[in-house]
């Protein structure tokens, strides 16, 4: 993609958000034949996006993984991806990974085993799709990821303020009775806002006039939005 269309983006595509999600991602579920794994800890991600699970010597997932027939299990990977912020509805997006899993060095001493991947689904709600393997492999995460959830937090507890005056921008296009705003998603592109109402909730976006590098840029861009006497934004309305 050309650096001119890259600026244009308010969002990131699906593959960048799979990215995102797997380099955020602490646990997951696993689903093999007749068993379902719920793991923590116990995955890597490299940096093409390909998922490695390290299952303790003697556990079970170790067990049928060493004993699945022509040495490979289908299995089926399902990423959650949850806001750090209380909200409504806080899950923002669903991975789904599936494929088969097999020893990384077959015939060697480790524990390791890789996912051969075969699909790659993303679902949020706005819908779910299919994600290709090659774009999946030739993204990149967010460069906000790993530290979005130590922002959305320090702003919800610490800038209540900011998040009002944003919300302000937008008043005359909100529909009226806002009980309560928190921020809800952060990335290079834009800072999403969850506004909730007595009945349902809409998303507040506003993209940042130009996609930030680091933490440090997107909270320079944030308090830009606060000065912008027409400050872009939109919003989706939910339940």
């Amino acid at each position: 993609m050309s650096g001119a269309a890259d600026a244009a983006r308010t969002e990131p595509t699906a593959a960048e958000r799979v990215r995102s999600v797997l380099v955020r991602a602490v646990s997951l579920s696993l689903t093999t034949e007749g068993r379902v794994y719920d793991l923590i800890g116990v995955h890597s991600v490299d940096g093409k996006g390909r998922i490695s699970l390290h299952p303790p010597a003697g556990s079970p997932l170790a067990a049928q993984i060493a004993t699945a027939p022509r040495g490979s299990l289908a299995a089926l990977l399902e990423f959650t991806d949850v806001t750090a912020v209380r909200a409504r509805d806080r899950v923002r997006a669903r991975v789904t990974l599936s494929g088969w899993l097999a020893p990384r060095d077959p015939g060697g001493d480790g524990d390791t085993v890789r996912l051969d991947a075969a699909r790659v689904t993303l679902r949020t709600a706005a819908g779910g799709w299919d994600v290709g393997l090659d774009e999946v492999m030739l993204a990149e995460p967010d460069p906000l990821a790993v530290d979005e959830a130590g922002m959305l937090t320090h702003l919800s507890d610490a800038h209540e303020d900011m998040v009002a005056e944003l919300v302000m921008l937008a008043a005359p296009q909100l529909p009226p009775g806002i009980l309560r705003t928190t921020p809800f998603a952060l990335d290079r592109h834009g800072i999403t806002l969850r506004c909730e109402y007595r009945q349902g909730h809409c998303d507040l976006r506003f993209p940042f006039p130009v996609a930030v590098r680091d933490a440090a840029e997107a909270g320079e861009q944030v308090r830009r939005l606060l000065m912008a006497p027409q400050c872009a934004h939109h919003f989706t309305a939910h339940g």
